[in-house]
């Protein structure tokens, strides 16, 4: 695939003189640098929906108000030629990669965007202001950028919503679409983060993928069985006349499977994935669960255990070693009922 170079941009003023096509899409995809094909996948599907005639920036900034630790932020990667090697790739017209100084003039704003109580759950609580610093750099950098549309990965799935819910609160007038989760044939979700994991490690991380997968199974399985039992023959009137008594046995039976409500659904789903969990905290190089969540994708709350319908997030994040991780997986329950 032959793509022409991608503009290199680093200050605001030269992100304000870049030509925009008269009539043509601008999509953004913003990323923290350290390019994966998880990120090459969002540049593509910016590519498409913009058009050949439309225009594709790339943002590359490690945003310091996202970083409770200096020394996180000091260890997070910087790749920026390999970076723009990607992106060039993928089909991006340009990567504007501006400093800290760029970004935030004069230090840290002191006005800022606040998550609110989405903000303080799940991921919020283990790593508090984290979301206020990503809302507040997503804020800027759409101000700075002026797409008409946002990519980003479903990967984040509470960054996401949260990303979401402010453009809407706030009216931004710009539209965000979510991509699907992008993995390596071993099931592991791409992250950039995953270069720090050792071979044992990686063995371990895997753990969380194969318990979001154990429980998409469980709950499919859930949803087969409770399909079957709706098309289970049902037994009437004539029942009592049956004169062999496998026969009545088997009416009994399909009507109590058809009649069968999905309570543990919900119940059944954490079950499944913390069983793989639990297994992986054993191990020689054990997991460390901070939390396992079937949540609401409009707010993150937990999902009831008696709820038998709707969309759902079901949201895992562990360290392995020195390495944090997180990964989701949406799941729908409308089949339950």
């Amino acid at each position: 695939m032959t793509t022409a170079p991608a503009a290199l941009i680093r200050t605001s003023g030269e992100l304000h003189a870049l030509a925009r096509p008269a009539g043509a899409q601008r999509a953004v995809v913003m990323t923290m640098g350290a390019l994966h094909q998880g990120h090459a996948t969002l540049i593509r599907a910016a590519r498409a929906a913009a058009g050949p005639d439309g225009q594709v920036v790339v943002t590359v900034f490690v945003n310091p108000l996202q970083f409770g630790e200096a020394a996180d932020l000091e260890r997070y990667p910087r790749t920026l030629d390999a970076d723009l090697a990607v992106a060039e790739e993928a089909g991006a017209d340009a990567v504007f990669a501006p400093s800290a100084e760029e970004v935030y003039p004069g230090g840290e704003p002191q006005v800022r965007i606040t998550a609110g109580p989405m903000g303080e759950r799940l991921e919020g609580a283990s790593r508090p202001g984290h979301f206020d610093g990503m809302l507040t750099v997503v804020a800027k950098l759409l101000h700075l950028t002026r797409p008409d549309a946002a990519f980003f990965g479903q990967k984040d799935a509470q960054q996401l919503a949260l990303i979401r819910r402010m453009v809407r609160d706030l009216d931004f007038g710009i539209g965000i679409v979510a991509v699907p989760t992008v993995r390596d044939p071993d099931g592991l979700a791409l992250s950039s983060r995953n270069r720090f994991l050792s071979a044992g490690e990686r063995t371990t991380a895997l753990a969380l993928s194969k318990a979001l997968f154990a429980a998409r199974d469980r709950l499919a399985a859930q949803q087969a069985l409770h399909a079957r039992a709706r098309t289970a023959p049902q037994p009437d009137g004539r029942a009592a006349a049956l004169t062999r008594l496998g026969e009545a046995r088997a009416a009994a039976d399909s009507q109590a499977v058809a009649l069968a409500r999905p309570a543990v659904g919900p119940a059944a789903v954490r079950a499944a994935a913390r069983a793989v969990l639990d297994e992986a905290a054993q191990e020689d190089v054990p997991l460390v669960l901070d939390y396992l969540a079937l949540v609401d994708p409009a707010d993150f709350t937990e999902v009831p255990d008696d709820r038998d319908s709707g969309e759902a997030v079901l949201a895992v994040a562990a360290r392995v070693g020195a390495t944090r991780l997180i990964d989701n997986i949406p799941l729908n329950l409308g089949a339950l009922t």
